[in-house]
């Protein structure tokens, strides 16, 4: 009885989720961020828009079926080392969903993720996540209140100042 019961109730799950899944968009992601945010500007295949008067660009490219939301942080020439490795520390441990990431010398809150099988909540979770991450930023290092256990130890320094406006 259990070798019949456990493919057919399988197979009713596969077919719930698929029936679930979103197939997100541009649009869906535009409008969602909307939804949060006072201003959205797009250009070509991205969007920039402010959550939390922080600002926030979406990225994204439906060729190959991925998507960014990013906020800039602090260039790199005004960090110290140990900043740095709080950072890499914070990726396994209390980033979550979202990374710490260096590009054009700025330090980034990244989240990226396959395009059309992003959820709604998904997408609005990454938002908040990514500003936290950002505000984080010099003290907890971390995009939730969640920790992941394991050496969570990172060096102790001075709370850096947040450049916002300026990039």
């Amino acid at each position: 009885m259990f070798k019949i019961l456990i493919p057919v109730i399988a197979c009713c799950f596969f077919s719930i989720v698929s029936v679930n899944s979103q197939e997100m968009n541009p649009e869906k992601l535009r409008e969602l961020a909307s939804q949060v945010s006072d201003t959205l500007v797009v250009q070509g295949n991205a969007f920039q828009f402010m959550y939390k008067e922080t600002v926030m660009m979406c990225v994204y490219d439906e060729n190959a079926n991925r998507m960014r939301i990013i906020s800039p942080i602090i260039e790199r020439e005004k960090l110290k080392e140990e900043e740095l490795l709080n950072a890499m520390v914070a990726n396994f441990h209390s980033a979550l969903d979202v990374k710490y990431a260096l590009s054009d010398e700025i330090i980034w809150s990244v989240f990226i993720h396959p395009l059309k099988e992003l959820y709604e909540h998904q997408v609005l979770d990454a938002i908040e996540q990514v500003y936290t991450a950002k505000i984080s930023f010099g003290t907890t290092y971390s995009s939730t209140n969640l920790v992941f256990p394991g050496n969570t130890k990172k060096k102790e320094g001075k709370t850096l100042k947040k450049i916002t406006d300026k990039i």
